[in-house]
């Protein structure tokens, strides 16, 4: 606890934040912060909306947020979206699916590697030892950002975790297995038909919620009320399509859209459902709907912390032509600034 109060006590203001070598700086974000913070994440290059404060923040009374800001002189040239853990570790955020240092389009290499020394210091200099990072997939990116797995690997960060992000490359689709094919052909011989809903309730209510209930005795991340709210205030990012039967609502899918990348955040389907493929109809609906797109993310299929394949999941996500994504997880040592400082030399 000690350390946390320590941590939290650490100041923002360009005065008192103490210069790294290179000119770098690090501090706290705070609301004040949050107009800068927005800009930089909208030119981040990678970067997506889940990174901007009215999403992040959403959750806030779930997590202690200690989310860094990065500046090289008097310039942000990196944010760090997170927060501390019990043990008072820094971790890229468990509210997202992704995290990590966020950069701007023109970061070179130098620089990627200057903000990881500089927020590794600060982090060593707070006696907070261990910074968990999660990797953004690297399709998200509008460029590569290769920098990061560099400074990565020159800090030996430890990978403890890898999960299989499916995704389909709209721009060189695989074609549908033959099952799946015939379940579109069965769903619109039967009419079953595609809504973009303006609201979130009859699929969570009819089919998310009581199917997550007694398939997985599980809930969905996010509440009626959080979903509503997110996408009240994202309405362009967050949207919901749904398959009905008739007038029944039999299938969902809740799609998160970035600039390169459409995502299934959720999906479920009611017994009616699979019997008449809705859902097989309405994710090959998607597809075609998303094909502007670079891709299609189907999410995940794993579970145990990456060491367990759902492979009911993965089966189905790979019959529509969806293929393997790493989403990695790591362990930073704070303490292990020191091994950038040979990088950082001259130049």
């Amino acid at each position: 606890m000690h350390e946390i109060l320590k941590a939290e006590r650490m100041t923002t203001s360009a005065s008192e934040r103490p210069r790294e070598p290179g000119g770098f700086t690090v501090g706290r974000y705070t609301f004040h912060h949050k107009t800068k913070w927005d800009r930089f994440v909208a030119a981040g290059k990678n970067a997506t909306f889940l990174f901007r404060r009215d999403y992040m923040d959403y959750h806030q009374h779930r997590f202690q947020d200690h989310s860094l800001m990065i500046y090289h002189g008097s310039e942000l040239v990196g944010l760090v979206p997170a927060h501390l853990a019990a043990d008072g570790s820094l971790v890229s955020h468990e509210g997202l699916t992704y995290g990590g240092l966020v950069v701007s389009r023109v970061a070179t290499l130098k620089h990627v590697l200057g903000c990881f020394h500089a927020v590794l210091r600060h982090l060593s200099a707070a006696r907070i030892s261990r910074w968990f990072y999660k990797r953004i997939p690297g399709f998200y990116n509008t460029l590569p950002d290769g920098e990061v797995d560099y400074a990565l690997f020159l800090v030996d960060a430890r990978l403890y975790r890898r999960d299989c992000t499916l995704t389909v490359s709209e721009a060189d689709r695989l074609p549908f297995i033959k099952s799946r094919r015939a379940l579109i052909k069965k769903a619109a011989a039967l009419g079953v038909r595609i809504v973009s809903e303006n609201s979130f309730q009859p699929f969570w209510e009819q089919v998310l919620v009581p199917q997550l209930a007694v398939r997985h005795g599980a809930k969905p991340v996010h509440t009626l009320e959080e979903i509503t709210i997110l996408a009240s205030r994202f309405p362009k990012q967050i949207r919901q399509f749904s398959a009905y039967c008739g007038d029944e609502i039999v299938a969902g899918t809740t799609i998160y859209e970035t600039p390169t990348v459409a995502r299934a955040q959720y999906g479920a389907v009611t017994e009616m459902g699979r019997e008449t493929g809705a859902q097989a109809y309405l994710f090959g609906w998607l597809l075609d709907k998303y094909k502007n797109k670079r891709f299609f993310d189907f999410g995940t299929s794993n579970e145990d912390d990456g060491r367990v394949l759902n492979h009911g999941l993965l089966n189905w996500k790979e019959g529509f032509g969806a293929r393997c994504f790493p989403l990695d997880f790591y362990e930073i040592s704070t303490a292990n600034y020191t091994k950038l400082e040979p990088m950082l030399q001259g130049g």
